[in-house]
């Protein structure tokens, strides 16, 4: 990963915002697809330009996409798209959604933007680098007991049976628990606004932009059995502000 990854990072989330913006709280032609999540214009607007310029800049590398799939699996270095994580949101006419854009080496996220086009907020998180906000360094919350915590998650219906039973474990624990917000959230942990966000069943493309997010900022993204977040995760995570929570939060989710 290299200083003109991160510059061709922030053109990849330029243009998925300009494809975005004209549909905004506009016709943006809604489908249903065949797992009955939804689809829009916006969608594939974005993650068509974003691929357009990838495979100009950076012809040898793979790239893995929500809406077009995948293309030259075997290589070391993949950028991971999700045009509009929170497509429920935009579809709504919240602006809670954002781009996703990841650039994994080996299978192990190393740069991620998280972007909101309408509000103009883009977090930029690179492996040993601090994350920025629209270009200033921000930080997670410390300090806060599992008592004072707020924990955020996108929505119920978004975990099975199972998994609710364990997210629902944790609710009685800490302060308060917010729903909605999808890739937003992290972004508000990313900048001490958030303390915890647990979910389950994410794929790669949910997940692969987030950690060097979180985790630049002094988070710590991991899965329900603490596990570091890479290509081969299965889905269920936890995002923390403060990676002294993690031990309690386990806790509550293995009981």
């Amino acid at each position: 990963m290299t200083d003109d990854d991160v510059i061709l990072s922030h053109r990849l989330a330029d243009a998925a915002g300009a494809a975005i913006l004209p549909y905004f709280r506009a016709a943006f032609g809604l489908e249903i697809k065949p797992d009955q999540s939804p689809v829009t214009l916006a969608d594939r607007a974005a993650e068509s330009a974003i691929r357009a310029i990838l495979e100009i800049e950076r012809p040898g590398d793979g790239i893995i996409g929500e809406e077009y799939g995948s293309v030259r699996e075997g290589a070391a270095r993949q950028w991971v798209l999700d045009p509009i994580d929170g497509t429920r949101a935009f579809v709504a006419g919240r602006p809670i959604f954002g781009t996703l854009i990841a650039l994994m080496e080996d299978g192990v996220p190393v740069l991620g933007i998280i972007d909101q086009p309408v509000t103009r907020e883009r977090w930029l998180g690179v492996v040993g680098r601090p994350t920025l906000l629209n270009g200033k360094a921000c930080a997670a919350r410390k300090g806060r007991a599992l008592g004072e915590a707020i924990v955020a998650t996108t929505s119920p219906a978004a975990f099975s049976p199972a998994t609710l039973a364990r997210f629902t474990a944790v609710i009685p624990a800490v302060r308060d628990v917010v729903y909605g917000g999808d890739c937003y959230n992290y972004g508000l942990v990313a900048s001490g606004h958030i303390d915890l966000v647990i979910e389950a069943g994410l794929k790669i493309h949910d997940l692969a932009a987030l950690v060097p997010v979180v985790e630049g900022a002094g988070g710590r993204m991991c899965d329900w059995q603490g596990r570091s977040l890479d290509a081969a995760s299965d889905g269920n995570v936890i995002a923390m502000g403060d990676a002294a929570l993690a031990g309690s939060v386990l806790g509550l989710l293995n009981v």
